[in-house]
């Protein structure tokens, strides 16, 4: 594995740095706000452009299959946080690039995207305009933070051709005293683009696969972009129309993927808690790998691939509160990669056209949970629910995609019911039914009341009325010292909330059960379903039910909550 050479860079970059008194202000050699808020518009232009062709490289044994998105996402939010116009100086404008795009980061690529532009910011802190040297050197100090941030870095990446394509313009700056921006970036990417070509002989999975780095394919972008900006060029965005490479997953089986979850979270700091998120970083090494962990005054950004998602959030949660939630299957996401490319490419319709007289839409977070809505006839699934509720584009969306005369939607959590309820007047040409479902339980109840031969007003009452024979019970543990229903609580004790209500609260988990059980006793149910979330002891739920209850557990792969338990 290649390691950075410091002693040779930083010598590189004092070199680099002191051509900065010399150099020439003119247009041509140095860079203001303005300039450098272009080129960042560019530069999310470009990769919202192309992002399916840097997708469609994505290999094991990082699976997400959305490099090309989450790059565009990330810089896309860093345009979004500089879309009001505002005159800024150049500090100011990296400044708020950084921070947008480490909030707005999504994936392993995304977050190093906003490594790169975290370290940019702080080279260029105070600085109003900017020479090339004074640029190449905020490219490198990029570098530099990507690769402290990840623990263990990988070659053949992303991080390869940001450094390739740093040292050159650091070289060049230190060869070219004169040199212009144009020259500098010109240079730069024909480093950059060398640096991406070799990536395939670098990482054995690429080579496996035989396509470049994606990650290093959208940065040669950006720095593309960032040239027509400095030449006063700026994108107009049209769809690629031109064929790229393609990994083939199927030269992979499931044995090439170390840890099956990958898990991705942000943690809300609390400012008197002194645990040091290297402490994490430790955690972290021990139970997974592709580890990522950045942090700041605010916030602890965190992307690891995992066996056990649930105890990375237990641990996570003590240096803070969640704030957002990704937990995704990379075993599940194989084997629909390798059957989709074995079948017939279909292009999805943006509007289905209806086909039949009843379909279904359903909100939920986990493969388990999501499997079990499509055995029960849902023809599409919304991701997310607690910690990541959708919005009501994204409900929409689905709705147009199922060919239905009439959908009804399940919204399955209490804070996207009206999400769901602002959906349906925007649906033109299909009957839009939001079915008031407040949890997963509540959803699958009224999902199996539904009657195919009845109307659907006659449906959507009874499916409706169902809801109200549900109790859900769910069982996770606490974020942070609170006082909730007159009860005082303590940050990492175990919670059973029944509805919204809270049940019972202990730092010990048999306790909890015991409490648990007493519900289960006093109300007798006819049936108790368990979801078990991702990471949950099966063997650890050891639930007391009558004779005349029917007892089934089943895997929904939820995050947040370990067991989601349903009395019916």
């Amino acid at each position: 594995m290649h390691s950075i050479d410091n002693n040779n860079l930083s010598d590189k970059l004092s070199n680099a740095a002191a051509i900065l008194d010399d150099m020439e202000k003119s247009d041509m050699h140095s860079l203001d706000g303005k300039i450098f808020r272009d080129m960042i518009s560019n530069a999310a232009a470009i990769l919202d452009d192309r992002k399916k062709i840097i997708n469609d490289l994505n290999v094991f044994p990082v699976p997400d299959g959305d490099t090309g998105t989450n790059m565009s996402l990330t810089a896309g939010a860093a345009a979004e946080a500089l879309s009001s116009g505002a005159e800024m100086s150049l500090s100011k404008v990296a400044d708020t690039v950084a921070a947008a795009m480490l909030r707005g980061a999504r994936g392993n690529s995304g977050v190093i995207l906003s490594l790169l532009f975290r370290g940019f910011a702080r080279s260029l802190k105070g600085i109003d305009r900017a020479t090339p040297s004074a640029f190449a050197l905020a490219l490198s100090e990029g570098v530099k933070a990507a690769y402290q941030a990840v623990m263990k870095p990988t070659e053949g990446t992303i991080l390869t051709v940001s450094r390739l394509a740093a040292a050159a313009a650091c070289d060049t700056c230190t060869n070219h005293a004169a040199i212009s921006f144009e020259e500098m970036l010109a240079y730069t990417i024909e480093a950059a683009k060398a640096a991406l070509a070799n990536t395939i002989n670098q990482n054995p999975v690429l080579k496996k696969a035989g396509v470049i780095d994606s990650g290093g394919k959208g940065y040669v972008y950006l720095l593309e972009a960032f040239e027509l900006g400095i030449k006063g060029e700026r994108i107009e965005v049209s769809k690629h129309g031109g064929e790229a490479d393609k990994a083939t997953f199927s030269n992979f089986d499931e044995g090439d993927i170390t840890f099956s979850y990958c898990t991705e979270f942000i943690v809300t700091r609390d400012t008197s808690n002194p645990k040091s998120p290297h402490l994490l970083r430790g955690f972290l090494d021990a139970i997974g790998d592709s580890i990522v962990v950045v942090d700041d005054d605010e916030i602890i950004k965190v992307h690891v691939h995992t066996d056990t998602p649930g105890d990375v959030l237990t641990e996570a949660l003590t240096y803070g509160t969640l704030f957002t939630v990704k937990i995704e299957n990379m075993r599940n996401q194989h084997t629909s990669i390798v059957a989709e490319e074995a079948a017939p490419s279909v292009e999805e319709p943006e509007i289905a056209e209806p086909t039949e007289d009843y379909g279904f839409v359903a909100v939920c977070a986990g493969d388990g949970l999501a499997k079990i809505f499509r055995d029960l006839g849902v023809n599409r699934i919304v991701s997310g629910g607690q910690t990541m509720n959708p919005s009501t584009e994204d409900i929409i969306r689905e709705i147009n995609k199922t060919p239905a005369k009439t959908v009804f939607v399940l919204p399955n959590n209490s804070n996207i019911i009206l999400a769901a309820q602002q959906a349906a007047p925007q649906i033109s040409g299909k009957k839009v039914i939001v079915i008031p479902s407040k949890s997963v339980p509540q959803g699958v109840s009224a999902l199996l009341a539904f009657n195919p031969d009845g109307n659907a007003e006659a449906n959507a009452k009874d499916m409706t009325a169902t809801l109200e024979n549900v109790t859900t019970i769910s069982v996770t543990k606490a974020a942070r010292d609170s006082v909730f229903d007159d009860t005082s609580i303590f940050e990492g004790d175990w919670l059973a909330l029944i509805e919204s209500k809270l049940l019972f609260a202990t730092p010990d988990f048999r306790l909890l059960l015991n409490r648990v059980n007493e519900e289960l006793i006093r109300k007798d149910p006819e049936f108790v379903t368990v979801y078990l979330g991702s990471g949950a002891d099966k063997d650890a739920l050891n639930l007391t039910v009558t004779d005349s209850t029917e007892l089934t557990i089943v895997t929904g792969g939820q995050p947040v909550y370990d067991y989601i338990i349903s009395l019916e």
